[in-house]
């Protein structure tokens, strides 16, 4: 039962699905509670989850503008496989973008939180096949180590009692060991978005990524674009007021 004073959150429906390499990818389809025709595939940040409450909760805001495709990118979750924190997940993401066409939705649309903003900027810039995007609290580049939160999530993807921290912690397995090769930055992927209409938005008191972040990926890309600097907003899905999440649900709408 519901409490007292608190909407009920929209029903989902299991789905597995697989990517092009092969991995089990956990996802949920929400039904669109607006545009019927309009399908908006969510990426969460590293170490979350379709299932966690600030994924869930946005999910809910996000069915009033269109059918939602929510995931656990590879390593996070129920999801197989390890994470590759921004490289692979293109394909996971692919997967979701291509069950929402697969399902019928004619307008396909991204929104992705931090790890998953890098990852929606990536995935359009580097296969495309969406109608608009949204990256939300994305980092610009990797090895970004200029903040305190930024250095524990470099320790907990080096080294081994990290690894193990964010598997036992937050149900994440890591996969050890460098890229080789280093995966196209996400201010360099936005270069190469246009014309899909791109949105760039940023807390400016995100304690992970300060605000040239977003100023370096809204000034790679072409138009069209947009860019929403948020006062008092703070970092990715737990930080994001139901009133944002509503915003960027009528500019998906509107721009798809």
């Amino acid at each position: 039962m519901p409490q007292p004073g608190r909407t009920p959150l929209a029903p989902s429906f299991p789905v597995t699905l697989r990517t092009d390499d092969n991995v089990r990818i956990d996802a949920a389809h929400t039904p669109s509670r607006g545009a019927e025709d309009l399908g908006i595939v969510l990426a969460h940040g590293f170490t979350g989850s379709l299932r966690e409450r600030p994924t869930r909760r946005i999910t809910h805001v996000l069915s009033g503008f269109g059918g939602v495709v929510s995931f656990d990118f590879r390593g996070h979750g129920r999801s197989g496989g390890e994470s590759t924190v921004g490289d692979r997940e293109i394909l996971d993401l692919d997967a979701a973008v291509r069950h929402a066409r697969t399902i019928g939705y004619a307008r396909v649309t991204v929104v992705g939180f931090s790890m998953g903003g890098a990852v929606a900027l990536r995935h359009a810039g580097v296969l495309g096949g969406v109608d608009a995007v949204a990256a939300v609290s994305a980092p610009a580049r990797w090895y970004y180590r200029g903040t305190r939160p930024m250095r524990q999530v470099h320790w907990a993807i080096e080294r081994p009692a990290g690894r193990l921290a964010a598997r036992l912690g937050k149900r994440t397995r890591i996969k050890k060991g460098a890229w080789d090769p280093v995966p196209l930055a996400p201010y360099e992927a936005a270069a190469r978005i246009s014309p899909t209409p791109l949105l760039v938005v940023h807390g400016d008191a995100d304690a992970f990524f300060p605000l040239d972040h977003a100023y370096q990926i809204h000034g790679a890309a072409a138009e069209p674009k947009e860019l929403w600097i948020e006062p008092g907003y703070g970092h990715a899905e737990s930080a994001a007021t139901p009133e944002l999440i509503r915003r960027i649900g009528r500019w998906l709408r509107l721009r798809a």
